[in-house]
């Protein structure tokens, strides 16, 4: 049965009610309308000053093309890179900072959950009727980190244009698959990171070295790389799957561990499979929370015990 959460409902049920109108909506849905409405009133305080939205995305942008700068420079002295060339490159480097940029748009505040569990902020969360996670992904919104996803893509556009592949319908497909499984894989990194954050409060570096640290290790062919770390990053942290299976088969090209082509189009499947892993970490970690005071908070808060007061006031 699906789990959900009472919202308040209009005057003529609430007087049905005794007082008390509420409709049944699942939680999945609440918690994404309530991540919509955090967003907007971000992104409204963010366009009340233009020009420095303009200046701080551009300044994303540039700072994010160093990256490929180096990569670029690199190639100034050498012609190939583990057997890849520029434009080999380029596409993993373009689908893994596209995916990595998708998802730190919309999950990259998580990584400040660390400080709210420290300072106790984190308790204002717990008493809403909102899904804490929807609020600490949504939480200081920053539309400015699409500068980092534009460059991925301008680099992107640079490499399908300058390759010459031979293009399948399978291969077209791939392109935007692998894109949003990618986010979907960094997401359910972000959320396992914030869930590792509440046992280890100052732990917001271990999480960028798997979110950070995994979309630069990404952006290089596995070939250059020793096979027990990309064993690793295939079977015990899937990254592989976010640009390195899928962009090898659009390229022709054999995976280091001798694994057949088809494992490319688990990608999809693989995001599902670690999201749901990285959704019950959350869950678990959020129930061993506990606040500041003496006592142990919980995390499910009836609201259907609240006044109509109570719940205008939040």
């Amino acid at each position: 049965m699906a789990e959900t959460v009472a919202v308040r409902s209009g005057p003529e049920e609430s007087r049905e009610q005794a007082g008390f109108g509420y409709q049944e909506r699942p939680r999945v849905l609440e918690g994404l309308r309530a991540y919509g409405l955090i967003v907007a009133m971000w992104v409204r305080s963010t366009m009340a000053y233009r020009a420095s939205f303009v200046m701080t995305t551009f300044g994303n942008l540039a700072a994010t093309a160093f990256d490929f700068l180096t990569i670029v420079l690199m190639f100034t002295h050498v012609d190939a890179l583990g057997g890849y060339t520029l434009p080999e490159v380029a596409l993993l480097y373009g689908v893994s900072a596209t995916a990595f940029g998708l998802c730190d748009l919309l999950l990259g505040s998580m990584e400040r959950l660390g400080r709210r569990v420290r300072d106790g902020t984190l308790d204002t969360l717990l008493v809403r009727p909102v899904p804490v996670l929807a609020q600490v992904a949504a939480d200081r919104f920053a539309l400015r980190r699409i500068g980092r996803i534009l460059q991925g893509l301008a680099v992107l556009v640079y490499a399908l244009a300058t390759l010459d592949i031979a293009w399948t319908p399978l291969k077209v497909a791939m392109l935007p698959v692998m894109v949003i499984s990618g986010a979907a894989v960094f997401g359910a990194v972000f959320v396992a990171g914030a869930a590792f954050q509440f046992v280890a409060q100052d732990a917001s570096q271990v999480q960028s070295a798997f979110t950070y640290g995994g979309a630069t290790l990404l952006q290089y062919p596995p070939t250059i790389f020793a096979k027990d770390l990309v064993r690793g990053v295939t079977f015990v942290v899937p990254l592989a799957f976010v640009s390195w299976l899928p962009t090898l088969y659009v390229l022709d090209r054999d995976y280091p561990l001798d694994l057949p082509q088809w494992v490319a189009f688990l990608a999809p499947v693989v995001a599902v499979a670690v999201g749901a892993l990285a959704g019950l970490a959350w869950r678990a970690a959020l129930r061993t929370y506990r606040s500041r005071g003496c006592c142990r908070t919980s995390t499910s808060v009836d609201v259907r015990r609240w006044t109509l007061r109570d719940v205008e006031g939040i």
